[in-house]
């Protein structure tokens, strides 16, 4: 049985509505996820939200709500966004289901007989915007290393899980697996760390008179879990009860968990280790991405300089935020958010692009020969463009495969340029007006519609709603699965005698 391609995203802090960052982050993980499917692969892809924690409380409170109707209230603002902007996730995980809870305290139960959690009274700095602990010496300035704020001294007693015997092994591991963090930075970082820095142990509750809003620890009903160990464990939990008469087998390990550069320790060394001692494999690779920033700041709901992505796609429409968010940023460097540039973009890459290449061929189609597409054999073809278009397939492969959407688009909008050109230098409009048989004519007209064919397929993993748009005009399913070096566009798919819908503008010009 093939094992499901499995891939997470990170779950959201609920504390409140999503951003451009969240938006950035999914529409990363469906892109994976549609050219899994595309290949042919059973996919499982897990997003949700993170709904413990001191923030989470205090923002309730502020809001003058129960936690729970709080988080009740937020958790459908992140499904709609999802849907808005076609993310095609399988699972939506809340760390507030009961099942998430049983899973938790099962976990907590099986790590405390094998000796990997212990009790003891702890001393130390604590930072409640990233809800973790510090010692003296890892502060800085005197304040936190993380995000560079206050920090309060706190006593009192609590469970720890043992980080410190398993960090041999873990930069062990982490050495012997190149793919294991990816991009190779952010590996190399976390393996500076572990060479020069000793773990202190997690401590993994918090007391009930300081917190209540939290999975209350299975053996002391004076403690709730630590948020970020409650929400590591979403990513076996979700399979362990997601979908009935399947396995946690049959999805773990994970194939590609993504998430974002602030939080590489959690991910990176908590996780891995909570695996191990769970006695689980570990993921195959944590793919890691930058942030997205104004300006040189950090966008985030703290700072109140975030951009809302349901406006934005209402404006420019869905599919050019998708071009923008995946086109824009090398995977795992930081971005810059403008609305200028998403502009630029727009009208120099979508409109005048993609846009004005299908509208030409629709329109020559129409123009020439009634809407109809004419016969031309595959030796007819032009080779000047039908090559790059036959290549395209692996080219974007090859770029999916490294986890580059940036590079795989590139060699995209390469054969829309080419395409573009390949009008200019054939000049349809003069061959239409030779009174000999229309033979070069037919074979530049088709050699376009199949190259738009060809990019529409493409399209389907990046651009899923203009892509339908393409190939429903015409007339044309798609692919049913793609088979990278397997010379699979190297034939006419289109039929002869087909009707071509030229329709709207693909990407109406902005002054529209």
């Amino acid at each position: 049985m093939t094992k499901t391609y499995y891939l997470t995203t990170p779950i959201y802090y609920v504390n409140g509505k999503p951003h451009i960052g969240h938006a950035y982050t999914n529409i990363l993980c469906d892109t994976l996820a549609r050219y899994h499917r595309m290949l042919g692969e059973p996919v499982c892809f897990l997003t949700g939200t993170d709904e413990h924690g001191t923030k989470v409380a205090k923002a309730a409170l502020a809001a003058g709500k129960t936690p729970q109707a709080y988080v009740d209230a937020l958790v459908p603002h992140f499904k709609e966004l999802w849907r808005v902007l076609g993310v095609t996730y399988d699972f939506f995980i809340r760390t507030t289901d009961e099942r998430h809870k049983q899973y938790v305290r099962s976990v907590l139960t099986d790590l405390e007989a094998k000796k990997e959690i212990y009790k003891a009274s702890y001393q130390g700095w604590y930072c409640t915007p990233c809800e973790s602990f510090w010692t003296e010496l890892q502060l800085k300035d005197g304040k936190c290393p993380d995000c560079h704020r206050g920090v309060d001294q706190i006593e009192e007693e609590n469970y720890f899980f043992k980080l410190a015997h398993h960090q041999a092994w873990l930069l062990d591991y982490i050495e012997k697996h190149e793919d294991f963090i990816r991009p190779a930075h952010r590996r190399n970082e976390v393996l500076g760390f572990l060479r020069h820095e000793t773990l202190e142990d997690l401590c993994i509750t918090r007391p009930q008179s300081r917190l209540r809003w939290g999975i209350e620890y299975p053996n002391s009903k004076d403690h709730v879990v630590y948020v970020w160990f409650d929400a590591l464990l979403n990513y076996t939990s979700a399979p362990h009860f997601a979908i009935e008469g399947k396995k946690e087998t049959d999805f773990w390990p994970a194939d590609v968990q993504l998430l974002g550069k602030d939080i590489v320790r959690q991910h990176a060394i908590y996780w891995p280790i909570m695996l191990k001692a769970m006695g689980l494999p570990m993921p195959r690779t944590l793919l890691v991405h930058g942030w997205w920033k104004i300006g040189e700041t950090k966008m985030s709901k703290s700072l109140g300089n975030v951009v809302n992505p349901t406006e934005i796609a209402a404006k420019y429409g869905v599919d050019a935020l998708r071009y923008f968010l995946l086109n824009e940023v090398t995977l795992g460097m930081d971005g810059t958010y403008s609305e200028d540039l998403l502009m630029e973009r727009y009208s120099s890459d979508l409109a005048n692009g993609l846009g004005n290449l299908w509208h030409r061929t629709a329109s020559m189609i129409e123009k020439y020969f009634d809407g109809i597409l004419p016969q031309v054999e595959f030796p007819q073809l032009k080779q000047s463009l039908m090559g790059p278009s036959m290549g395209l397939l692996d080219l974007v492969w090859g770029n999916m495969e490294q986890y580059d959407p940036r590079g795989a688009l590139a060699e995209v909008w390469q054969v829309i340029q080419r395409a573009n050109q390949f009008v200019e230098e054939n000049k349809p409009w003069v061959l239409a007006k030779d009174p000999a048989p229309k033979t070069d004519l037919e074979s530049v007209i088709v050699t376009l519609a199949e190259t738009v064919f060809r990019v529409a397929v493409i399209l389907m993993i990046f651009m899923p709603d203009t892509a339908k748009k393409i190939l429903q005009r015409l007339n044309q399913p798609t692919i049913g699965k793609l088979i990278p070096n397997s010379g699979q566009f190297s034939e006419i798919h289109l039929v002869p005698g087909t009707r071509i819908e030229k329709g709207e503008p693909l990407f109406p010009r902005l002054d529209d």
